[in-house]
């Protein structure tokens, strides 16, 4: 009996000290409201029609993989997990993530920088391509590499539902802040 004691013991005292050290992840998945808006920050998972997407981090440097930023630039490296929940495999675009800053400017806002490269050309690896598939119920977790303006620091990684019949649905946010740091 006492052994019994000690080890339903034992195991609540690992259950407190997995959750006190994050291991433990409550996760929140926001949905959009019915205005068709839904806005969420960094470890938040957003859920559209077709996919889940979260932003698991992010940081400003002025070169990754041998590509440098142009003058008044420097690279956003986001890396972002999508998750297919539709019915079937989807097609993934570098497109369907855009990025936008702060910034009164009407052109605060822009596409990874894989959809300026030429065909063939890559950013390395872990980068995720301009166009992959995702097959029902698959992940995937890569990075996106933006150019921002210098300065910069707030920002938002944005999808638009977009149907077959060419039209627009829901609107997703996913907003924060990034800092200098060496890119993974």
């Amino acid at each position: 009996m006492i052994k019994k004691i000690t080890s339903l013991f034992a195991g609540a005292v690992a259950a407190l000290l997995l959750t006190a050290c994050g291991s433990v992840d409550k996760e929140t998945v926001i949905y959009a409201n019915d205005k068709g808006f839904a806005e969420g920050q960094m470890g938040d998972t957003l859920r559209s029609s077709f996919f889940d997407y979260r932003v698991d981090s992010a940081c400003l440097c002025g070169e990754f993989e041998g590509y440098t930023a142009a003058d008044g630039y420097e690279l956003l490296v986001a890396e972002i997990t999508v998750h297919n929940i539709f019915d079937e495999g989807i097609t993934m675009y570098d497109t369907d993530f855009q990025v936008q800053w702060n910034s009164d400017a009407e052109d605060a806002r822009d596409w990874p920088v894989t959809f300026y490269l030429q065909e063939g050309e890559s950013l390395g690896r872990d980068v995720l391509p301009n166009q992959y598939d995702l097959e029902k119920a698959e992940s995937r977790t890569g990075l996106l590499v933006y150019e921002v303006p210098e300065g910069e620091t707030e920002f938002s990684i944005v999808y638009q539902e977009y149907f077959e019949d060419e039209s627009y649905g829901d609107i997703f946010f996913v907003n924060f802040s990034a800092e200098h740091k060496q890119a993974p």
